[in-house]
């Protein structure tokens, strides 16, 4: 079964990229007692070590999630906003959104005559001040706010902000609570500021130096009407991915994931994606090399306030991770 109040309340952490520090927090109580030692680093990615005598292998899952950060406010109290990660101005109109501090708004709109002319700087922020005066009690200028909904799932899905990426920090979490034993050292790493460029990933890989990576992330899926051609569905178990425009994936890797899935009937996907990257993008190329591969969650609407997975591949991808991790890997 999974843990779905688990998963509940880390979708709806506030934690945007480069302000990670409360779901950080929140992993460090969740893992603490099944790991030997556990640190956050510089940039601030928390990585937790649990010994053993294989191989080093490197477990990546990105904390952060994208948002919206405030560049002015008028003599009205609107306030104009860039994005931090991929904000789509189609998505955000009409979204509620929220800040570190509580404070609520809703994305409006100028007038728009032509829908090509529909970009970012035509959205502003309203938070019910009247005046600059009253919006500056509130917020200030680089404050960060993102999407904000309750997090909602049944018996078959989830659907929630952030689930990109705290999908992947859940499949990691809830594997360590399961491996009793392990032949290889293993790094779990939760990543900082993937959504702007895998930051947190290449640092932390550069001081952990290791023989392996895997990356954990969503991908994007073709089962939706007239959706661009992808042989990725919602349901079908994780997808252990091939490519996508960060990396491709070392065969070696690749394989030992088929593998482990094959041979304890686990049912996976291969994925090919054809835009975008993962935190093995920056991995796979610190110092000499790192063979690196990636295990997917198939998810629909990404980088919106309802992203949707299917617990069955959530489940799916934590059995096939601790059979991953458990075993002797040869690289």
């Amino acid at each position: 079964m999974i843990n779905t109040q688990l998963l509940k309340e880390m979708l709806e952490i506030y934690s945007p990229a480069g302000n990670e520090g409360r779901i950080s927090e929140f992993i460090r109580n969740q893992i603490k007692d099944y790991v030997d030692e556990i640190k956050v680093d510089a940039l601030g990615n928390l990585i937790a070590r649990k010994k053993g005598n294989g191989k080093k292998i490197m477990l990546a899952g990105h904390m952060d999630q994208i948002a919206l950060m405030v560049t002015y406010i008028d003599d009205k109290g609107f306030l104009r906003f860039t994005n931090v990660g991929g904000i789509s101005p189609t998505i955000s109109l009409s979204q509620r959104v929220i800040f570190e501090n509580g404070t609520i708004g809703v994305i409006g709109s100028e007038k728009i005559e032509d829908l090509k002319d529909f970009k970012l700087e035509k959205l502003f922020i309203d938070i019910g001040a009247s005046s600059k005066e009253e919006a500056e009690k509130k917020v200030t200028i680089g404050d960060m706010a993102v999407y904000y909904t309750e997090a909602l799932y049944d018996d078959k899905k989830v659907m929630s902000q952030a689930v990109d990426d705290r999908i992947g920090c859940f499949v990691m979490i809830e594997a360590l609570k399961k491996l009793s034993t392990t032949a290889n050292d293993l790094y779990f790493v939760f990543t900082v500021q993937e959504e702007v460029g895998t930051r947190g990933a290449k640092t932390a890989a550069y001081d952990i130096a290791p023989d392996m990576a895997i990356a954990f992330d969503v991908t994007a899926t073709g089962d939706t009407p007239k959706a661009k051609s992808m042989a990725v569905e919602l349901g079908k178990g994780p997808a252990i991915k091939v490519k996508d425009n960060s990396i491709l994936c070392h065969p070696k890797v690749k394989n030992y994931m088929i593998k482990q899935a094959e041979e304890n009937n686990i049912p996976y996907q291969l994925e090919i994606l054809e835009f975008g990257g993962t935190d093995s993008g920056a991995i796979h190329l610190t110092r000499s090399g790192v063979p690196s591969g990636v295990l997917s969650i198939p998810c629909r609407y990404l980088h919106s306030n309802c992203e949707m997975v299917f617990l069955s591949d959530v489940k799916e991808a934590i059995e096939l991770t601790v059979y991953m991790l458990k075993n002797s890997i040869e690289i």
